[in-house]
């Protein structure tokens, strides 16, 4: 049956499995460590700093990954991704005694590295396999890819601790080393040499992204995504623990089905915009529009939670609304960045833009604990409601449609 389908579609849904697989793999191994190093009575803020290089190489790998891409090929970046990965977690398994916390760091930058190498790669093929001009069919490819790895990823978390409980630290990372070596091996095998490779080579200098829409949309998600971190990374799940009272299990299963049901709101983004409603795609309008609304959720979280009106309920509440609305906010995004992106040499600008990404996660983290630690709960949440409508007014700035230049 898979040798009857289309070479695109084939292709798609090895990307798409390669990622997931991925996928998986990344969110079990942060679980892992979290509990790991939980047990070994590290504070949250410490297992926190642990992350830091894994979000720190992100911004790096996203900005030069885009040139490799681009000059070696889409199939070959994501193998060196799944690659890269099978050796974080073969680092992992060194004796109990050698697993301190800096060769730990160093593991997490290396996966860091993997990971978003893999994302990348994911993301620009699709805009390679579509043919120009399906925005609609690339919308939902985007939006089932971007959905389903984050679905996925909180999957990953229960599989953690899953594989923590039955096999122990190292015969958890074990077990995800085989498996993963053998996707890799897979992928090695059946993805097309060519996929995403420019017609000509791109100079080093031109990682820099120069198209004006594509410099917006990445400065509103950096915006974006270090208003989710500021408060979800550190600052939330402290605050579940100390003030709400809640046991680290608890903490970890929430955040887990949390994270799996906004895959599952980014997976079905096309129909909640509007999209394929005779042919209509997003444009600036549906992006200042959700990210206006999504400015309005932490500040109101922030209110109920500082004048004390039943704050468990209010910070339950308000994280299911954030967490949706925040779905349709990144899938938006992730759909404007590949449908802006020039098709030759398409990572090039996906590649700088998930390096505005990665920024975001990095300052967010950063503020996340220092803010908390300082200030509070309440006032993570106000920065979050005044980046998130940063990136509103930034997005004034982008075209209503792609603009004709890039070749969508």
């Amino acid at each position: 049956m898979f040798a009857q389908l289309s070479p695109a579609i084939r292709q798609y849904l090895i990307v798409t499995g390669n990622y997931w697989a991925f996928t998986l793999t990344d969110g079990a191994l942060r679980m892992l460590v979290v509990l790991h190093f939980h047990d070994l009575g590290y504070s949250p803020l410490q297992i926190a700093m642990l992350f830091l290089f894994y979000e720190f190489f992100g911004v790096v790998t996203n900005l030069v990954g885009g040139w490799l891409g681009a000059r070696i090929g889409l199939n070959k970046t994501m193998n060196i991704g799944l690659f890269l990965q099978v050796l974080a977690l073969a680092m992992l398994l060194v004796p109990p005694s050698l697993l301190i916390v800096p060769w730990v760091m160093a593991a997490q930058a290396l996966s860091g590295i993997a990971k978003d190498l893999n994302k990348m790669s994911a993301k620009s093929s699709i805009k390679a396999l579509v043919p120009e001009g399906a925005d609609s069919k690339l919308y939902q490819w985007v939006a089932v890819l971007t959905g389903s790895k984050n679905t996925l990823k909180g999957v990953g978390f229960f599989l953690g601790g899953l594989l923590l409980t039955l096999l122990g630290f190292r015969g958890a990372v074990l077990a995800m080393l085989i498996g993963l070596a053998l996707v890799w091996l897979f992928s090695v095998c059946t993805l097309t040499e060519d996929l995403g490779k420019a017609t000509s080579k791109p100079k080093f200098t031109e990682m820099l992204s120069k198209s004006g829409p594509i410099n917006y949309l990445s400065a509103a998600r950096m915006c974006l995504f270090g208003a989710r971190d500021v408060w979800f990374v550190v600052a939330l799940p402290v605050f579940m623990a100390s003030q709400l009272g809640w046991d680290h299990w608890t903490v970890g299963s929430f955040l887990a089905i949390w994270v799996m049901a906004y895959g599952v709101v980014q997976g079905i983004a096309p129909a909640l915009t509007g999209a394929g409603q005779q042919g209509r795609t997003p444009g600036r309008h549906q992006a200042v529009i959700w990210a206006a609304a999504l400015a309005l959720v932490p500040l109101a979280i922030a209110l109920a939670c500082y004048w004390e009106l039943q704050a468990q309920q209010a910070l339950l509440a308000g994280l299911l609304v954030f967490g949706f609305v925040f779905a349709v906010n990144s899938s938006l995004h992730s759909f404007l960045i590949v449908q802006y992106a020039d098709r030759d040499g398409v990572s090039l600008d996906v590649g700088f833009y998930y390096m505005a990404n990665a920024m975001g996660r990095l300052l967010g983290t950063v503020l996340s604990g220092w803010v908390y630690q300082v200030y509070g709960l309440e006032a993570c949440l106000l920065i979050s409601s005044g980046l998130v409508a940063v990136a509103a007014v930034i997005s004034l700035r982008l075209p209503e449609q792609a603009p004709s230049l890039q070749g969508a």
